[in-house]
C-alpha cells in the first residue's frame, strides 16, 4: 500500500467515505492489477452518487491523480470503453507524467 492520503470530504458520512475510499481502491486496482470491469462500474456508480457534480468529481480526481499518478478520467474513460473483461490501466500510463 502507497503512503497518502485519498482525497475525501470530512462532512460526508461515514459511508459515503467508505464508497469514494472504495473507488480510489479501484482506480489503483485497475492501474495496478486489473479489475473486473462491471465491479468497477460499480463502484463507480456508488461513487457518484456521493459525488454528484462534474466540477467535484474532476476536483477530487486531480487531488488523487496528485497523490497517486493514477488518473480516475482515464480508467473511467478506459471501462467505458473496453465494456467487459479485466481493466488493466498498467502500461498505457507510460508517458503521460
Amino acid at each position: 500500500m502507497k503512503e497518502y492520503q485519498y482525497p475525501i470530504d470530512l462532512d460526508w458520512t461515514t459511508e459515503e467515505m467508505v464508497i469514494v475510499t472504495n473507488m480510489w481502491t479501484a482506480v489503483e486496482e485497475a492501474n495496478e492489477k486489473g479489475i473486473p470491469i462491471t465491479t468497477f462500474i460499480e463502484k463507480y456508480k456508488l461513487f457518484k452518487e456521493v459525488v454528484k457534480s462534474i466540477g467535484e468529481e474532476k476536483r477530487l480526481g486531480n487531488e488523487f491523480e496528485k497523490a497517486s499518478g493514477y488518473s480516475l478520467y482515464r480508467t473511467v474513460q478506459q471501462a467505458r470503453k473496453q465494456e467487459k473483461g479485466i481493466l488493466k490501466i498498467g502500461a498505457e500510463r507510460n508517458g503521460n507524467r
